[in-house]
């Protein structure tokens, strides 16, 4: 006896001429395909598309012995340039005053005031770096750090907009209306952040908080000379940011879902109008029994 492969197929075929189209068959299979392939084009833009998550651990990005960059740009509106420097202390016992590698001075307002830009890089150990007329040969008479701060920010740019955090607080932060004898104290938490795009490029950035206060100090000799401070300690837990999407697999699932939820679905209605309507037939003419 000839073994007959075709009697395990499930999907038994019904004669072209047993069949009956129907108008509402028709406006349902339309829809059908109109709704399968809506829904097929919005999953397959979604599949497309990545979506950010993050993740917490303790660890510091990078070996210990390198160090983060740091760039910042403020304006003094009531400081000349030849007064303005920057000075970088931390607990390793480092401490420079007037850095001057990488720094940027452009007077504005008539030459009265200075646009200070500075990128440096600090070590991974508390410390500050503040703005400051420490390192200038003469002290002018009237030492005023109303200032606007335009940028400030640690490790790489990120320019995702989705990645969440904050990288750069501070931008547009202003502070105007002090007094000549002000100093202007920013202590900031600073948290490691890794950012690993879908291609698996990583960047290593730095978010941060702070607190802002302003205050006059003296010592034993007098008043102190005002500076701009900005005081940072590291967290030692670390943000990592990854781009995700979702598997084929899942993709695939999906679209089966889709379509055959679909086709079941409307099957189940054009059977009900069919019916309903046959029945309604029947007793239209008196034969529904």
């Amino acid at each position: 006896m000839k073994f007959d492969v075709k009697r395990f197929d499930i999907y038994r075929k019904v004669p072209k001429d047993l069949t009956q189209p129907t108008l509402t068959g028709a406006v349902i299979s339309i829809a059908c395909c109109i709704f399968m392939t809506f829904l097929f084009l919005s999953e397959f833009m979604s599949f497309m598309s990545t979506e950010i998550v993050s993740d917490l651990f303790v660890d510091n990005p990078g070996h210990h012995e390198e160090r983060i960059p740091v760039r910042i740009n403020v304006s003094l509106p009531h400081l000349n340039c030849k007064a303005v420097g920057l000075d970088i202390q931390d607990d390793m016992g480092r401490h420079e005053v007037g850095f001057v590698e990488n720094t940027v001075k452009v007077p504005i307002a008539d030459g009265k005031g200075c646009l200070f830009e500075a990128s440096f890089f600090i070590n991974k150990v508390p410390g500050n770096f503040h703005v400051s007329t420490h390192a200038a040969e003469e002290q002018p008479e009237e030492i005023n750090f109303a200032h606007i701060i335009h940028d400030l920010r640690f490790g790489a740019l990120i320019t995702n907009p989705n990645v969440p955090g904050s990288f750069n607080p501070l931008k547009g932060w202003s502070k105007i209306d002090n007094t000549a004898v002000e100093s202007h104290d920013y202590v900031m938490k600073v948290v490691p952040t890794i950012y690993e795009d879908y291609y698996g490029n990583t960047m290593v950035s730095y978010q941060y908080t702070y607190a802002y206060r302003s205050f006059v100090s003296f010592s034993h000799g007098g008043r102190v000379i005002p500076a701009l401070w900005f005081r940072y300690d590291l967290n030692p837990i670390t943000v990592k940011y990854h781009e995700k999407s979702a598997p084929f697999y899942s993709f695939l699932t999906t679209i089966c879902a889709i379509i055959g939820g679909t086709f079941t679905v409307a099957g189940i209605i054009d059977s009900c109008i069919f019916t309903a309507s046959e029945i309604f037939k029947k007793f239209e003419i008196g034969k529904l029994s």
